[in-house]
């Protein structure tokens, strides 16, 4: 048996020998390859991560509304959509090559064309710079804010909030309003918590890929711009100082006070109409961003440059859009790929 055993051994050990031998001829090369292959993927993580979320975006396509589309050269774009030798057309294109040649905008991003597209496109880029939370918010429960407004001071009114296309919530309202908030807070929350730039893409790309996510939070920036304008209307009541653009919104016949805002101009939004210029001023407000709009169609004019609000703090960050005709908004890209 012993001897068998030492037959075995020594059966193996040449074996053995050249498994050892063959080991260290290979294993410097291979460590050299695997490092090689590790630091191309580090330099080329962007690169992959746009890919993945490429990827992504195809394989839910079919089951996802892709709110956001990915970037695409602005002049290539102006030349698809503006063709033809009509005056508007000549126009159009005429304004992007300026957004191109005097701004720097090299790239765009087409936002979904339905009425919740100011919002959506603004929200967005709030996300995808990882901004937090306006100052104000900060210093508010706001998912308590519905029933706060329903229960203590008996604005029952706010039971004729819409909900985009669904025009009549009634008793419902205030669950409904709370989990939007709810859903607007945490998402935020969690955006910010991302630890770099390439998540919070990624986690963007996804979020505003999912419809029933995205609407919920569209709702709850409607609610809290009604929000404001109740607060604003019952200082101005009270003989205090406001931003000069409520003295517009208020002067206006179809929302003379918070009320007939909602019913007027909020609920449409979502369902039969967009944001209008005044409600932009309120949108940058609210979000404490200052909105840069290029309005393509006001070329050669002052007006060409926009920002919602015209005045605010130097502290605020800034987001830009480019409008074709104050109705549709789409994202301008101002780096190089």
């Amino acid at each position: 048996m012993a001897g068998e055993r030492k037959e075995g051994q020594s059966w193996l050990a040449p074996i053995n020998l050249a498994v050892t031998l063959l080991w260290s001829k290979i294993n410097q090369p291979m460590m050299l390859a695997m490092s090689y292959v590790l630091s191309t993927l580090w330099f080329c993580k962007e690169q992959l991560l746009k890919w993945w979320i490429d990827y992504c975006q195809g394989k839910f396509k079919g089951k996802r509304n892709l709110s956001i589309s990915s970037e695409v050269a602005l002049l290539s774009y102006s030349s698809r959509e503006w063709k033809g030798e009509t005056l508007q057309a000549k126009q159009m294109r005429k304004a992007y090559e300026a957004l191109f040649q005097r701004h720097h905008v090299k790239f765009i991003q087409q936002v979904r064309g339905d009425n919740y597209c100011a919002i959506r496109a603004v929200l967005f880029q709030v996300f995808r710079k990882g901004l937090s939370f306006p100052s104000w918010m900060k210093e508010k429960d706001l998912v308590k804010i519905p029933e706060r407004l329903l229960f203590s001071h008996g604005c029952n009114w706010i039971q004729q909030f819409s909900f985009g296309p669904e025009r009549y919530a009634g008793p419902s309202v205030s669950v409904k309003l709370r989990r939007s908030l709810e859903a607007l807070k945490s998402q935020w929350s969690e955006i910010i918590g991302a630890k770099d730039r390439e998540e919070r893409e990624m986690m963007c790309s996804i979020l505003f890929s999912d419809e029933d996510k995205e609407y919920k939070l569209y709702e709850a920036v409607k609610f809290l711009l009604l929000y404001l304008v109740m607060e604003a209307h019952d200082n101005m009541m009270n003989g205090q100082t406001v931003p000069s653009f409520f003295s517009v919104l208020f002067a206006r016949d179809t929302s003379l006070d918070p009320l007939s805002f909602m019913i007027n101009h909020l609920n449409p939004v979502g369902d039969t109409g967009g944001l209008e210029q005044i409600e932009m001023f309120l949108l940058g407000y609210a979000l404490e961003v200052k909105i840069r709009v290029f309005r393509l169609y006001k070329i050669d004019t002052d007006e060409f440059l926009t920002y919602y609000p015209e005045e605010y703090p130097r502290e605020w960050h800034q987001v830009s859009l480019v409008t074709e005709d104050d109705r549709h908004y789409n994202i301008p890209m101002f780096h190089e790929k």
